[in-house]
């Protein structure tokens, strides 16, 4: 039985549906992320799970227990939410401290346990300090350990690394992983950052217009989208119209050049064409055995990105872009030059609409 269980849940507001039929089976110590653009109900399915929403239809388990109508005070959930919410009267300890005394423990627990939170996020030597005398970084670590304090069953992250820099962000997001993994606590995080999600993911719920579009690994995400949407909206995508030859489902033309796929496409439209994807990292200038297709096309732009080059080049009526990795002795294609690229038929992917 899955540890946090989500059966049916909609959410309407007026007659306005933000999510619709969502469905979401979670194993205890998992980490699972919600990732989508803004209004697309990822937070709303969070606010479900803790208790501050209450969903118009569907249920909420954790842990076998039915949690839909459950105050939010006895779902033993910790939450983290973007904007810290510290109280700005308390030193750190007082903050990571407040759970536990609303639960009842006596002086010497919430020493003990304070002080554990304190060793877990590293600010042992900041225990008196107040909110405002601690950078952001700081403070939202503090607000990650009175979260789990308490020991909660299910851990809730919304968009916790948002109002942070950069680099912050990444070592941030790494301590939090490492925390969740050390702990084994079931965790929900909810981002709009598809660098972030796939970094520190288990599984990762795609979600658009309410709905979740695609639930699996990363990899899985990445390499293998369901949707358009989801081609589109994780990573850098070519998304290419092909004609199909109806009497070979196989075989295809892109820009006037013909490609043998490694299965027959599933969903051509009435005029018998179909959208294919390819990931710029997946075509090359350089030939191999394993790259049994080649197009060959204009160059239209040549672009320094640091670590690679990245190419667009015009096949016919198609544009594709493809990545180069950038080195000292390279020599990139010129503008207006024809060049071929060449990569895997098994890199070519149809994508439904």
């Amino acid at each position: 039985m899955s540890f946090l269980s989500i059966t049916g849940a909609t959410k309407t507001f007026g007659s306005n549906a933000v999510v619709k039929g969502f469905d979401l089976n979670v194993e205890k110590g998992e980490f699972i992320s919600f990732l989508g653009p803004s209004g697309c109900g990822k937070t709303t399915v969070l606010r479900m799970i803790a208790g501050f929403e209450t969903p118009t239809s569907g249920k909420i388990r954790i842990d076998g227990r039915d949690v839909t109508d459950l105050a939010p005070n006895k779902r033993r959930i910790g939450m983290v939410f973007q904007a810290y919410a510290l109280f700005p009267n308390m030193n750190v300890f007082g903050n990571i401290a407040f759970g536990l005394k609303i639960a009842g423990l006596d002086k010497a627990q919430i020493e003990t346990r304070v002080h554990e939170m304190l060793g877990l996020i590293g600010l042992e030597h900041l225990a008196e300090r107040y909110p405002y005398e601690m950078s952001g970084g700081q403070q939202q670590r503090v607000a990650l350990a009175r979260a789990l304090a308490p020991k909660p069953q299910v851990l809730l992250l919304d968009e916790p690394l948002s109002a942070l820099d950069a680099k912050i962000r990444v070592s941030l997001r790494e301590e939090i992983r490492a925390i969740q993994r050390q702990l084994g606590i079931t965790t929900v995080f909810v981002t709009h950052d598809q660098e972030e999600a796939m970094s520190i993911s288990d599984r990762i719920v795609v979600m658009n217009g309410g709905r979740a579009d695609q639930i699996g690994t990363p990899s899985e995400i990445y390499n293998r989208p369901k949707t358009r949407f989801v081609a589109g909206f994780v990573g850098t995508l070519n998304v290419l119209r092909a004609q199909v030859d109806m009497r070979i489902p196989k075989k295809v033309t892109v820009g006037g050049q013909t490609v043998q796929l490694t299965k027959a496409v599933e969903y051509p439209d009435t005029d018998g064409s179909v959208s294919l994807a390819l990931r710029p990292e997946a075509l090359s200038l350089i030939p191999s055995a394993s790259r049994d297709v080649t197009f060959e096309g204009m160059v239209k732009s040549v672009n320094f990105m640091g670590s690679v080059i990245r190419i667009r080049m015009d096949v016919g009526a198609e544009a594709i872009s493809f990545d180069m990795f950038n080195s000292p002795n390279l020599v990139a294609p010129a503008i207006g030059q024809t060049a071929l690229a060449h990569f895997a038929s098994t890199d070519m992917f149809e994508v439904s609409t």
